[in-house]
């Protein structure tokens, strides 16, 4: 051992040992003084207190000798504060030997005790403590509860400095039950409080939390972006545990990728910090998923002995959610290499856990891998069971990929059993969730990946010539050296002069660039490669479904319509403008179009009076996408009297129109789920109308309204829509 190195490690033992005096001398003077004083006394009770609280870690039942003697002192001279205090430190003793139910009922206690004397923090620590126990005993429902009372006194006293855990601890709570925009929520508001307290710890985490919310929703590049801020800050602090959290979420991101080699790089590298580090479930997680990219590589008997660790380590430590994780892992493997019974055993096992402890992610997963068993064994009745429940947890979740999947398998089984009506309505559901898949968010994360690209290519560009102008600058310089000084700073002042109004002009073609780019993307990508595809679709497929059930004339009169229909779609979005009448016959063939089948509803297309429709030009399919919202979504559960009503005026040098439904209304929609959030067609009509707005000079808006304001049924949209108005010729 080298000099310095020997001083070093004299240096850490001088202070170890110098720790341990210290505590010893603590526990010392505590039992001094409590031999000292056997008067049964408020100070007594502190002091037993004191001891209880020093051995709750080392050696519980002690622990629980003092504290019963305090408890039982305290409530004999009726000391409140003393009485809450044990039993607050019974709760951390039950916690510590895992007994959650009764550490909760022992915090429950303290808490009620605190309350009565006003000790507000004290309180508030109670029903953290509360919201962990039940959150390490899967109960997140009441752990989110707890956690919000506490966060909510924290608030009212101003001590925020333990809050952010807190609010992290709500987000990974909604996170494990699937809820995952409410989790991002407070992993912002977390991220938020540790910025400003300074607190580089825990906002690695955060960072680490919102990514894995992106990785979620399959938003990989904003994923990436969160992990390796998690990474930097991580190592920055030299914290070895962040630092391996976050190259296991970066191998997550790369898996994604599908980048198998740089994703097993990146989980190893984890998995060597994890082990020297001592942390068993992280180390279980980094086995899991390295077997899971062998899975993806199809090196199935590599990927068993890796789940098979991983799930050794998370039974040993109790980790329900890892079990289930790594059992349905395991059945996928054995489903790979064609064990179907080892494979339900393995997806059962799990199934049970997740019904014990509500983890519902574990359990549509359990439900979906089940379902491909019992087809790849031709059960397709127990394969419809398992796939119904799996319909049913993945819609109530709303995690598209899951209702993707699962209603492709549906397709199948009905395929297979000759329900060819339940077949093509399932393939139908699968197609349309995955369009949903290829979501606004995604095209606008590629229309920046271009905005950027072209910055920086005339980025690049300015360089070059920036270089060139100061090579030039130098070389009159050179040239100039002996001529009169005042020549010379005019030259360079009228180079300062060029490269500034060169700066200048680069920055408004770049805004310009800019603003042609956001222009072309959402008018053309979003609205033809998203409405139109959707629409033709949704036809097509009911075109089908007439030719399968042999309606001959049926079809030949639906394609005859759709072909018109289609040409005039396609006339009108060739155009920036078109004349209103021409887009109210593409809007009146589109519901003729959607009624044909079975005429499900009543509609009406009112012009009023003083309107002329030949001497206005609008942009083209302004109107048609909340038309279609309202025949999607307005009458779910109402079989009968459906009525879509398109009002026209002109009013105060306004073109206003107005959609109106007797469905279910907004805020019952909002209630029930996800039914009537805004569609990808409405948020694009409403980016359109504010880039349209610049260019036709007069506002554009769109407003949504549950008509229950005006005690009646549905919803009202109000289009107020950007025109050109000419004179009709005699």
């Amino acid at each position: 051992m080298s000099y310095s190195n020997s001083r070093f490690f004299y240096l850490l033992l001088f202070l170890f040992i110098g720790s341990i005096q210290a505590q010893n001398f603590k526990k010392d003077s505590l039992k001094k003084e409590l031999n000292n004083n056997i008067k049964k006394d408020s100070n007594r009770v502190k002091t037993l207190n004191d001891l209880a609280f020093y051995y709750y870690k080392k050696n519980p039942t002690q622990a629980l000798i003092y504290v019963k003697e305090a408890k039982k002192i305290a409530t004999e001279i009726e000391f409140i504060k003393g009485q809450a205090r044990s039993f607050f430190i019974n709760g951390l003793i039950e916690s510590k030997k895992l007994n959650y139910n009764e550490s909760i009922n022992y915090y429950s206690e303290a808490l009620l005790l605190y309350e009565k004397i006003n000790r507000k923090n004290k309180v508030s620590e109670c029903y953290a403590k509360i919201g962990f126990m039940f959150f390490y005993n899967y109960d997140f429902n009441n752990a989110i509860l707890n956690f919000k009372r506490s966060i909510a006194i924290d608030n009212q006293t101003r001590n925020t400095n333990k809050t952010a855990i807190k609010l992290k601890y709500v987000g990974h709570s909604f996170f494990d039950t699937g809820k995952y925009n409410e989790a991002l929520l407070y992993y912002n508001k977390a991220k938020s409080l540790n910025i400003k307290l300074n607190n580089e710890l825990e906002l690695s985490n955060c960072y680490l939390s919102i990514g894995s919310i992106f990785l979620k929703k399959a938003n990989y590049p904003f994923a990436l972006k969160n992990y390796n801020k998690s990474l930097e800050t991580s190592e920055k602090i030299k914290d070895s545990l962040g630092v391996s959290k976050a190259l296991n979420n970066l191998g997550l991101v790369y898996k994604n990728y599908e980048n198998y080699d740089k994703a097993i790089e990146n989980y190893k590298k984890s998995l060597e910090y994890q082990r020297k580090i001592g942390n068993k479930k992280n180390i279980s997680k980094a086995l899991n998923n390295i077997g899971v990219i062998y899975i993806n590589k199809k090196d199935y008997k590599t990927a068993l002995n890796y789940h098979k660790e991983a799930l050794l380590i998370s039974e040993e430590i109790n980790d329900k959610i890892g079990q289930t994780r790594y059992l349905n892992n395991i059945g996928r493997v054995y489903g790979e290499l064609k064990n179907e019974i080892k494979a339900i055993r393995c997806f059962e096992k799990a199934e049970v856990i997740s019904l014990k402890f509500g983890y519902q992610l574990g359990l549509c997963n359990s439900y979906y891998r089940m379902t491909i068993s019992y087809i790849n064994q031709k059960k397709y009745k127990k394969a419809l069971f398992y796939a119904l429940k799996g319909k049913n947890i993945s819609n109530k979740l709303r995690i598209l990929y899951f209702q993707k999947d699962i209603y492709e398998l549906l397709s199948v089984i009905y395929n297979n059993i000759g329900d060819y009506k339940r077949a093509f309505k399932s393939h139908k559901k699968f197609k349309i969730f995955n369009d949903s898949l290829f979501n606004k968010e995604n095209i606008q994360k590629i229309t920046q990946l271009e905005y950027e690209y072209k910055y920086k290519d005339e980025l690049a560009s300015a360089e070059k010539r920036e270089l060139k102008l100061t090579k030039r600058v130098r070389s009159t310089s050179q040239d100039l050296e002996n001529s009169k000084h005042n020549l010379l700073l005019g030259v360079i002042a009228f180079l300062v002069t060029i490269l500034t109004l060169g700066g200048v002009i680069f920055f408004l073609r770049i805004r310009n660039e800019k603003s042609k780019i956001q222009n072309i993307v959402i008018e053309q990508k979003l609205l033809r490669s998203q409405m139109t595809p959707h629409f033709i679709f949704n036809s097509l497929s009911v075109l089908q479904g007439m030719i399968l059930n042999k309606e001959q004339k049926k079809s030949i009169s639906y394609l005859s319509k759709f072909s018109k229909l289609l040409r005039i779609i396609l006339e009108n979005s060739r155009d920036k403008t078109v004349l209103l009448s021409q887009e109210l016959t593409a809007i009146e063939n589109y519901l003729i179009l959607q009624n044909l089948e079975n005429e499900t509803y009543n509609y009406t297309i009112s012009i009023n009076d003083t309107l002329n429709t030949s001497e206005f030009k609008i942009p083209p399919m302004l109107i048609q996408p909340f038309i279609e919202n309202a025949i999607e979504h307005a009458f779910i559960n109402q079989s009968e009297n459906k009525t879509i009503t398109i009002n026209l005026e002109f009013l105060n040098k306004e073109l206003i129109c107005k959609i109106i439904d007797n469905g279910i209304g907004i805020s019952s929609q909002t209630e029930n789920n996800n039914q009537y959030k805004k569609s990808l067609s409405t948020a694009i009509t409403s980016e359109r109308l504010k880039i349209l707005s610049k260019y036709f000079k007069m506002k554009g808006t769109v407003t949504l309204e549950d008509r229950s304001k005006y005690n009646k049924k549905g919803t009202q949209v109000i289009l107020k829509i950007p025109y050109i108005k000419e004179r009709v010729s005699n």
